[in-house]
C-alpha cells in the first residue's frame, strides 16, 4: 500500500507583512480517530528565505522562521518565529587583520514576545590608512557593544511584535548602529545576525488574524473603500 495515499497536503499562509503570501505546502496523515491532522500540523517550524518571500534577491542570505499557529480549512496560518543569517554570508564577512564585535540581548516587545536578538560588527580601516591592520582596544569593544544593546532594546520594546519584524527585513538597523558606534571606532557590515522567539503570549486568533489581515501598504493597486477600514485596524497596534 501506497503510504502517501493516507497523507494530505495543507497550504502555508505568510503573514501580510510579507509580499508572498503563499509560500509553500506541508503533507501530514489524514485524521484518524483520536489523531487529529491539525493537531499535528501547530507548531511545525517553516524555514525560508527572505528573497522568496519579499521577491528580493538582495536579502538572499536571509532566513525567516515561521511558525504554523493556527488551521483554517486546509490553510495553515503562520506567525513570525525566528530570523537568520546564511553561514556562507556570515563566513565572508569574517577576515583577518580586524576586530569583531558581537552583543546580544533580551527585548519583551509591547505585546508580550520576549525576544533574544543577536548583534555583529567589524571594524574597519580609516581612509588613507597606512597600517595593516584595524583591531579595536577592548574598551572600545566595550564601549560599541553597549551602544549595540542599547539600540537593540530601545528598538525591540518601543512596538509590538509585528513592528519588529518590519524594521527587521528592512535592516536599517545596522547602518543606525555603525553611524552611532562610529564614533568609538569605524565599523561596517553590521547585521542583526539572529532573532530567537524564547517567550509567547497564551495564543490569540484575533492577534493572529492581524498578522494575516492585508495593511495595504505594500501594495500598489487601487483598492475599495472596505479595504480602506481594514487597514486602519490592522495597524492600529502600532506604526505602519
Amino acid at each position: 500500500i501506497d503510504p502517501f495515499l493516507k497523507k494530505e497536503w495543507y497550504k502555508l499562509v505568510a503573514p501580510s507583512i510579507f509580499s508572498k503570501k503563499d509560500c509553500g505546502k506541508t503533507i501530514i496523515t489524514k485524521t484518524q480517530g483520536t489523531k487529529i491532522a491539525s493537531d499535528g500540523l501547530k507548531g511545525r517550524i517553516i524555514e525560508l528565505s527572505l528573497a522568496d518571500l519579499n521577491n528580493d534577491e538582495t536579502k538572499s542570505y536571509r532566513k525567516i522562521k515561521l511558525c504554523v499557529e493556527d488551521v483554517q480549512g486546509y490553510n495553515c496560518l503562520l506567525n513570525f518565529h525566528g530570523m537568520d543569517m546564511t553561514r556562507d554570508k556570515l563566513c565572508s564577512l569574517i577576515k583577518k587583520k580586524q576586530s569583531i564585535i558581537e552583543a546580544s540581548v533580551d527585548v519583551r516587545t509591547t505585546d508580550g514576545y520576549i525576544i533574544r536578538m543577536f548583534c555583529i560588527a567589524f571594524t574597519k580601516k580609516v581612509d588613507n590608512q597606512v597600517k595593516n591592520t584595524c583591531y579595536a582596544k577592548s574598551a572600545q569593544i566595550r564601549n560599541i557593544r553597549a551602544r549595540m544593546v542599547a539600540i537593540m532594546s530601545e528598538l525591540g520594546s518601543k512596538g509590538d511584535l509585528r513592528t519588529l519584524v518590519k524594521e527587521l527585513i528592512s535592516a536599517p538597523i545596522g547602518e543606525q548602529i555603525e553611524r552611532e558606534a562610529g564614533g568609538v571606532f569605524p565599523i561596517k557590515d553590521c547585521y542583526i545576525r539572529k532573532v530567537k522567539v524564547l517567550k509567547k503570549p497564551k495564543f490569540d486568533v484575533t492577534a493572529l488574524m492581524e498578522w494575516h489581515a492585508d495593511d495595504g501598504t505594500d501594495v500598489g493597486q487601487a483598492v475599495e473603500p472596505a479595504v480602506e477600514e481594514e487597514t486602519l485596524v490592522a495597524g492600529s497596534g502600532g506604526r505602519l
